[in-house]
């Protein structure tokens, strides 16, 4: 495997590594506003808007590495009795599709974040952020989701099984 690819197999890692702990925070987050209400005081706006911002990105930056391990859900009862032969090439049809959807997602994602920074539209809420920091993260994951769904359409390795109860 090239240099290149493993950087970029770290990187797809790292995000879900990241992805990861941000779930650990959202645990840690509500389980501390939940005492701080308990206590009869007001948990810090700080915390609240934490945590949507950590739902924000666990969800993108996770998604590639989701698309890696297979671990997105599609319906199997339609495909369970395909033959091999039709469900491989059933199943690069439709990775196909979903690399060609991300590609085009990530392009509307980067021209989103690019109009955020020239515009210096800000999210207002609870403190002022500048939105490009949010919708950056749009063609970064769509990208790295494009790739990972190309990586099954050229191996040998099929996304799609039509074994019952493997993925």
């Amino acid at each position: 495997m090239s240099l290149l690819m493993r950087l970029y197999d770290r990187l797809v890692d790292g995000f879900a590594v990241v992805s990861g702990l941000m779930l650990v925070w959202l645990m840690v987050a509500v389980v501390a506003s939940v005492l701080i209400r308990n206590m009869g005081a007001q948990p810090p706006a700080w915390l609240f808007t934490s945590t949507e911002y950590s739902l924000f990105y666990l969800t993108l930056l996770g998604a590639p590495w989701l698309v890696r391990e297979k671990g997105h859900v599609f319906v199997e009862v339609a495909i369970s009795h395909l033959p091999e032969k039709a469900l491989s090439v059933l199943s690069r049809i439709v990775m196909v599709i979903c690399a060609a959807m991300c590609l085009l997602l990530a392009w509307k994602g980067l021209e989103l974040a690019v109009g955020n920074y020239q515009d210096r539209d800000f999210d207002v809420r609870t403190y002022f952020i500048p939105m490009w920091i949010f919708t950056v993260t749009y063609p970064i994951s769509f990208a790295l989701m494009g790739i990972e769904f190309s990586r099954f359409i050229f191996s040998e390795d099929c996304f799609h099984s039509s074994k019952s109860g493997e993925v």
